[in-house]
């Protein structure tokens, strides 16, 4: 039989069966894993060597946790997988309205009933996945939705006076008895809230409404707040903070082939999507880079964080962009295109807070820009570096790149010419071949004309090459060339 088909005390105690404090049962489960060489963190990446170590720790410490880090950096979802160190199945007292352990009672309820039948005292089975709440905190959160408060109907339908401590209505913490409890955004919680935590935290007893209860609450605290949060909207009062046993710092990814993993892991992709598009290597290296320049840059405010959630929607709008156009075509297959790289602005300005003189730039504006940093970053870890100052007699490996476009009255990439189309006009330009056979010679056949764009997007980006934007699509041009054609204008 298994141990949650038992339904009674009396058969509960007659298996064997020990309870535990949910402290215990995630350290000794988290102990059993570290033994067997198991991730206790499936799917968590770039914490490996930081965040995990300390968590574990923390876990083993039977700690309170709070994760504090910018927006974006797992920390809910850390708290999630903590569920699967939990025991899968606890007995509970039958009817009990908090998780009430039959060993150890603490509700009035399950006193009384224990003490009534004894070994016949019913129990029931709460699976791990019933054992996880989460709670935001807004600044419309009261004591009585987290702590509890006097329920006037209840005392009138049971006919009990206000001096009965039956008249409680326990609220989201005492029902979380036994349970991994989630506070999000913890600055955002009102003072007189943080400061009624108190004493579940350490002492374990509650008061509510003048009924002090001795309720020694057997549950896991996490808590996540925003660095940000302490100056912007709220603080962690201190007595609070004294009380959590572990603050854990979270991050960013530290290298872009983490937040490639990261991005390929989240976005949500239709099959028909992945069958259908070709995206080069390259390309996934460009886009994790957007995220990377985006932290750095002048006109965005680091301060508010940005996001993983901005790649993974990049990428999402990326490969629908080059899906659009696709179809439109008649086209079964598609290469992915560095202009197709304009269809992720929307996701960029929705989750970047500009600084003053980034307001004034726009955010579409900004995301360009975006855009071209990440190329200028990438383009000398694949060709030579392009110096503002070189030497008189020194080879310049792009001469017959920039020549080629002197020659030439101006180039165009249409946003929605077929593939075919788009080949040939790429391979208008024999230069881009000399260059790639000379640098990047291993580079898969299919990547060459994503390659050949991003040579030009990184000649414009590095003062080497014009690049006009236009309704329908691109055009390049020399410098020299588009500085005597605004001469003309003027004139």
């Amino acid at each position: 039989m298994e141990i949650q088909e038992l339904t009674t005390f009396g058969s509960l105690k007659e298996s064997g069966y020990k309870s535990k404090s949910i402290k215990d049962e995630l350290r000794q489960n988290l102990l059993k894993k570290i033994r067997n060489e198991e991730s206790a963190f499936e799917g968590i990446h770039g914490y490996d060597n930081t965040v995990i170590p300390e968590l574990e720790r923390a876990i083993l410490s039977k700690h309170n946790i709070n994760f504090l880090g910018l927006r974006g950096q797992a920390k809910t979802r850390l708290a999630r997988m903590m569920v699967n160190l939990l025991d899968e199945w606890i007995p509970v007292v039958e009817g009990s309205e908090i998780n009430d352990d039959p060993f150890h009672p603490i509700s009035r309820y399950a006193k009384e009933l224990l003490q009534e039948k004894g070994d016949d005292t019913p129990i029931s089975w709460v699976h791990r996945n019933d054992r996880f709440f989460e709670k935001l905190a807004t600044p419309d959160v009261t004591v009585a939705d987290i702590i509890g408060d006097v329920d006037p109907i209840k005392a009138a339908n049971l006919k009990l006076s206000y001096a009965d401590d039956r008249v409680i209505h326990y609220g989201m913490i005492p029902r979380a008895n036994r349970s991994i409890f989630v506070i999000n955004e913890l600055p955002d919680l009102q003072a007189r809230i943080q400061v009624a935590l108190f004493n579940i935290l350490q002492e374990g007893d509650i008061q509510i409404r003048g009924f002090k209860l001795r309720l020694p609450l057997d549950m896991q605290f996490i808590f996540t707040a925003n660095p940000e949060d302490y100056t912007n909207r709220g603080s962690i009062v201190t007595p609070l903070k004294d009380r959590i046993g572990s603050q854990i710092l979270t991050h960013y990814p530290m290298t872009v082939k983490t937040a490639r993993t990261i991005t390929q892991q989240e976005a949500k992709l239709d099959p028909v999507q992945k069958e259908m598009i070709h995206v080069p290597e390259l390309a996934k290296d460009l886009l994790e880079q957007i995220s990377f320049e985006a932290r750095d840059h002048e006109y965005i405010d680091s301060r508010s964080g940005i996001s993983a959630r901005l790649s993974i929607t990049a990428y999402e709008n990326l490969l629908s962009t080059a899906e659009r156009r696709g179809v439109k075509n008649g086209e079964n297959k598609t290469l992915l295109r560095l202009g197709d790289f304009l269809g992720v602005i929307p996701s960029i300005t929705g989750k970047i807070e500009l600084v003053y003189e980034g307001e004034q730039e726009g955010s579409a504006a900004v995301a360009m820009e975006l855009i071209g940093e990440a190329v200028k970053t990438l383009f000398p870890t694949m060709f030579p570096k392009i110096e503002k100052l070189s030497k008189p007699d020194a080879e310049d490996p792009y001469a017959e790149i920039v020549e080629w476009f002197f020659a030439e009255s101006g180039f165009e990439l249409m946003d929605e010419t077929s593939d075919k189309e788009y080949r040939e006009a790429l391979e208008s330009i024999p230069a881009l071949d000399n260059l790639i056979a000379k640098y990047q010679p291993k580079v898969p056949k299919e990547d060459r004309y994503f390659l050949k764009e991003f040579i030009l997007w990184g000649l414009v980006e590095y003062k080497r090459l014009n690049k006009f934007r236009f309704a329908e699509g691109m055009q390049f041009k020399d410098m020299y060339g588009s500085y005597i054609e605004g001469l003309r204008n003027n004139d």
